[in-house]
């Protein structure tokens, strides 16, 4: 791993974090922070996204979701995968899907140690200790991987929360854009704690991202549509959660 990334460039993100509860950066942006955290192979990264699995969990009855998952330990001293565990939010934070262990296809081996994967867990770990006060921060964060694949059809959009405006149950989240096909919307709301609108943007190139303190803000995604029904669609995120131990 090379030297961190700048202080300037991690102001960037890390003020509006801060200040607002929430930051959004353009892939441009979201390069330079992660080139220095050893960044590499993006495209056979996000072709594994064509492998994930149907989420059967869905209590909605939709079958528009895929998606593989993994957990990881990560601290000053490391990243280390975890054993293979279910996904759980209580439905205080997830009413639709909540309150039940929903086992998710594992993400892939080589997935789970890619340079782009590593790369992201590296920067998230430097921005969540330096926004964390040190008397709350843990020794070690747990953290959860969540690949997503949403695929929208003519009559059908696919609903990237159809959970509505909802909080994680976490400390931090990123969304992290892998890629957009052939799909119009799918705009992200942010809203405070008294669900107040404060602010929105669309994740719509490879590496545009989105990060969020769970303890101050609720986030949501509008659903996404064909632009041309005859032809595939889909949004394909990574999701990153961390959380104390």
């Amino acid at each position: 791993m090379t030297d961190a990334p700048l202080p300037a460039a991690l102001a960037e993100i890390e003020s509006p974090l801060a200040q607002d509860g929430f930051a959004f950066l353009h892939a441009p942006a979201a390069h330079a922070l992660l080139a220095p955290y050893g960044l590499a192979d993006w495209d056979g990264f996000a072709a594994s996204w064509n492998r994930l699995g149907l989420d059967r969990y869905m209590a909605d009855g939709g079958r528009y979701r895929r998606r593989r998952h993994a957990t990881y330990t990560v601290s000053a001293h490391g990243i280390a995968r975890k054993k293979h565990q279910p996904h759980y939010q209580s439905r205080d934070y997830n009413e639709l899907n909540g309150g039940v262990e929903r086992w998710f296809r594992p993400m892939e081996t080589a997935i789970g140690h890619h340079p782009a994967l590593l790369a992201v867990l590296r920067l998230m770990q430097r921005l969540v200790t330096d926004l964390t006060p040190p008397d709350r921060r843990p020794d070690a964060w747990h953290v959860e991987i969540h690949q997503f694949r949403i695929e929208a059809r003519a009559g059908e959009p696919g609903e990237p929360t159809p959970e509505g405006l909802h909080r994680d149950g976490v400390d931090w989240v990123l969304v992290l854009m892998v890629q957009r096909e052939n799909v119009a919307s799918g705009e992200t709301t942010i809203h405070d704690l008294h669900r107040r609108p404060i602010g929105h943007f669309t994740l719509t190139e490879p590496l545009d991202a989105a990060l969020v303190d769970d303890n101050r803000v609720y986030h949501g995604v509008t659903a996404v549509r064909p632009i041309d029904a005859a032809r595939p669609a889909w949004r394909d995120v990574l999701v990153v959660t961390f959380r104390h131990q």
